[in-house]
């Protein structure tokens, strides 16, 4: 036998063109091994298919039983003439054979029993009743001349039936479990039930024979020349059979293909057509126009749709006609054997494997990626990683880097040996970061001498791609000093390039090197700074940097020196700012505004800084704080001639007049004048202001409009020189009696309130007086505490009992010398003398 190799060889000529974007349905390999050898030698001349092994007959009159492999396993000399027919039964125990010179042999392959007989006319066909294997069903047929009919009787005989005859050489017989066909016969009713003729009787019948296959045990599909007929059999209503057979048959589907036909078999729903091309085919080239073609096509009722077509180059296909080529199949497999003189090819159906064989081919990787990973329990030649493999191969190969290095992610997986070789690669092609960003960062990780390199290399060509590497990936992958060392080597060049400067100070982070990453950010004034002190907590590594801090964000730094005063003291940030004063205001006016005690000790030196730097803010840090030394703020305010404090600290210090003065002369506001004498409220400082303003008309209508509810207006109209112009007079003047006329309703007002609040309390407490008091047995005397009233009723007793509530016996009050004529309660009397402690007597 051949080695296996050359069975798989596949057919070296393929379906269509050799461009074709379809993929093909089936797929090709010659049947090799034993049969080649016997095909050298001798040609076949029929084949018959079972599910075991196959059986070959050949021109020379041999049959040869194989493997499916194609190897050798039985050879039969029959005759010395072509053998016509091999027919098996169900079991593939008993075969049936018929050759050229009119034998006819049927025997058991493992028992002695045999038929054996000689017609004196070729016998071209034979089939053996499908189960004859069994007793009860020994009954075959053969072809020639006539269709006979063999059974064995009781006696062991066989018994010949003639069924039919006088129509020409029957060439093709094909037996399903009851029924012959084609002109269909029952054997279980002894009856033919049909006759379907063939459309084309010019062609003669032994150039184009008569194609049969059997779908199921009711349909029977037909070829003949080029027209298809598909055949089911159906039971008859019983009150329709009369004297017909009780099955009849309805052609389903009929219609005429191109070709002529050479073979048919079922495929599910479908059918697999082998063709003999036609001639006449102009549109064919002429060596084309010979080869065998096997479809799969889709029947319709009036038609059908052409699935997919392949042609096939057999051997010796040129010198080969329609009737040198067979179709037999498998029933069950989806195996179909093409017998051709000089070759058996066998076609199969496609599995997953040869679909991404199929997709490699046409070099679409994904989908072949995609359709190993689905199916990865089908597929048995493939592995979902080696398809990655040639997936990224190819990739490389065409210079998509980035494509390639992200399906690195999904092919290579937890594979750390196959990770660093295409690390190693990429780094050959000069495309390290391609592949940098899907390295593995996780649980599973390279060495770490991997990713050393590519930082290196990123260090060498994109600082900016290293600073994104450093901050994605885990400090934990790479040694960090030795970035740390190759950073630091690079600054060398270039001492203040930000980007590497700021990724210095993430690694030293990570390294918890926390003051030298601390003066990197504050060189770079970088906004992570405040974040990186608190996080570690770093105060005690700031107590010399306040100034750059400061320097960076002034809100910022303030904000954390006031709230972390128990790791950097005041005294300590002052010592620190004392040369810049400008900052250390900053700091000393937040440090006021939120505690105007805890910097007490600095007020003094605060009121020059806001004199220097923030004026706004003087007057309400003096009117706020009370430790501020007066005299020290007087002499600053005066040396820079700021009006407004000044005037603040002399009223504070008592010269209101002095204070007065310098509004009218300084600012020469008489509203602000008039607003400090109301807040005085002092009449000396209004004689002051009129005598001031009585020669300035503006200051005189100023006054006039709003000294009406602090200084009666007639002392200033009395004092106006006669003939003196004042603008606006007429309006001040009308302003004033309106303020007059107003003061005087308010007064009514209040007067007519206070009257009615007066009548109505004084009701009220005329009610409550007049409301009686109960006196009972649990009534106590406020000065004895014994029961206010007697025992016996029956004795006269006196009580005093006052609008307080407070009881006495009349002989337990004080004598009239003590209190004039006890008109008062003696205990509320002790406390404070007021309405309700008058005496209510009370006498029995």
């Amino acid at each position: 036998h051949q080695p296996k190799k050359e069975k798989e060889r596949k057919l070296t000529t393929l379906t269509k063109e050799e461009d074709s974007v379809e993929e093909p349905k089936l797929k090709y390999e010659r049947l090799a091994n034993g049969v080649t050898e016997i095909l050298q030698k001798d040609a076949a001349s029929c084949m018959t298919v079972h599910e075991k092994f196959l059986a070959l007959g050949t021109h020379f009159g041999k049959v040869f039983l194989l493997d499916i492999q194609g190897n050798v396993t039985q050879k039969f000399e029959i005759s010395p003439v072509r053998i016509n027919q091999i027919s098996l039964d169900e079991s593939g125990e008993h075969v049936g054979i018929c050759s050229e010179d009119g034998k006819v042999q049927v025997f058991g392959l493992y028992t002695r029993e045999g038929f054996h007989e000689n017609f004196d006319c070729p016998v071209k066909v034979v089939a053996l009743h499908p189960r004859f294997s069994s007793s009860n069903y020994k009954q075959f047929v053969t072809g020639g001349n006539k269709l006979l009919l063999y059974e064995r009787n009781w006696l062991n005989r066989w018994k010949t039936s003639t069924l039919h005859e006088g129509e020409g050489t029957i060439t093709n017989i094909q037996w399903r479990a009851n029924l012959i066909g084609v002109k269909i016969y029952d054997i279980s009713t002894k009856q033919r039930i049909t006759n379907v003729l063939r459309d084309n009787v010019s062609l003669r019948p032994d150039m184009y024979p008569c194609s049969l296959c059997w779908k199921d045990n009711s349909t029977l599909i037909i070829g003949w020349g080029s027209s298809v007929k598909i055949c089911a059999v159906k039971e008859r209503d019983h009150a329709e059979m009369r004297d017909l057979p009780s099955r009849y048959v309805e052609i389903v589907s009929a219609f005429e293909t191109e070709f002529f036909i050479s073979g048919l078999a079922p495929l599910a729903d479908q059918l697999v057509n082998l063709y003999f091309v036609k001639e006449n085919s102009d549109h064919m080239e002429e060596e084309f126009r010979a080869r065998p073609r096997l479809d799969i096509i889709q029947p319709l009722p009036e038609g059908f749709e052409e699935i997919s077509s392949d042609a096939l180059t057999v051997r010796n296909f040129q010198e080969n006609e329609c009737r040198d080529y067979r179709l037999e199949h498998s029933v069950g497999e989806s195996l179909f054997y093409i017998i051709s003189p000089k070759d058996i090819v066998v076609a199969k159906e496609r599995d997953q494997d040869d679909h991404i064989d199929w997709l490699l081919d046409k070099k679409k990787y994904e989908e072949a990626l995609m359709a190993a990973e689905i199916s990865f329990k089908n597929v048995k030649r493939h592995e979902v990683q080696k398809i990655g493999m040639a997936y990224i191969n190819h990739l490389v190969e065409k210079g998509d880097y980035d494509t390639a290095a992200r399906k690195c992610q999904k092919v290579l997986g937890k594979n750390m040996e196959l990770w660093e070789n295409e690390v190693y690669r990429f780094k050959t092609i000069g495309q390290l970061k391609a592949i940098s960003q899907y390295l593995p960062r996780g649980d599973l990780r390279l060495r770490p001498a991997i990713y050393e390199m590519i930082l290196n290399e990123f260090l060498k060509t994109d600082y900016e791609g290293f600073a994104t590497l450093i901050r994605e990936w885990p400090g934990e992958l790479y040694n960090n000093m030795t970035i740390v060392q190759a950073v630091a080597d690079h600054l060398k060049k270039d001492p203040t390039n930000s980007t590497l400067l700021t990724t210095l100070a993430e690694l030293y982070t990570y390294d918890q090197r926390y003051d030298r990453a601390l003066e990197i950010y504050l060189r770079l004034r970088h906004k992570d700074v405040y974040q990186l002190i608190h996080k570690h907590n770093l105060f005690s590594s700031i107590e010399d940097k306040i100034v750059l801090l400061m320097d960076f964000d002034k809100e910022k730094a303030v904000d954390m020196l006031l709230d972390n005063e128990d790791k950097i003291s005041t005294d300590r940030v002052v010592e620190e700012l004392r040369d810049r004063p400008e900052l250390l205001h900053i700091y000393l006016h937040k440090l006021f505004k939120r505690d105007h005690h805890k910097g007490r000790r600095y007020h003094e030196r605060q009121i020059g800084l806001y004199a220097e730097y923030d004026r706004p803010n003087l007057l309400p840090f003096l009117r706020d704080s009370i430790h501020c030394p007066l005299e020290k703020a007087l002499e600053i305010c005066q040396e820079r001639n700021f009006v407004e404090e000044t005037v603040f600290l002399l009223s504070r210090m008592g010269n209101c007049r002095r204070a007065l003065q310098m509004i009218m002369e300084e600012l020469e506001d008489v509203d602000k004048a008039i607003e400090f004498a109301k807040e005085q409220d002092d009449a000396e400082l209004w004689e002051d202001l009129i005598s001031y303003s009585i020669d300035k008309p503006p200051f005189i209508t100023g006054l006039l409009n709003n000294i009406g509810t602090h200084v009666d207006p007639i002392l200033l109209i009395h004092r106006i020189k006669e003939g003196m112009e004042i603008p606006n007079l007429r309006d001040s003047l009308v302003k004033i009696l309106h303020d007059y006329n107003l003061q005087i309703l308010l007064r009514e007002g209040c007067k007519k309130i206070l009257v009615a609040d007066s009548l109505s309390l004084l009701q009220k407490m005329h009610r409550t007086q007049m409301r009686g008091v109960r006196v009972d047995e649990e009534s106590i005397c406020e000065s004895c505490h014994a029961s206010i009233l007697p025992s016996d009723m029956a004795q006269n007793f006196s009580v005093a009992v006052f609008h307080c509530r407070h009881m006495f016996h009349k002989e337990c009050l004080p004598s009239p010398g003590t209190i004039p004529g006890v008109q008062f309660c003696n205990i509320c009397s002790a406390k404070r003398r007021g309405p309700g402690s008058g005496i209510l007597e009370m006498k029995k």
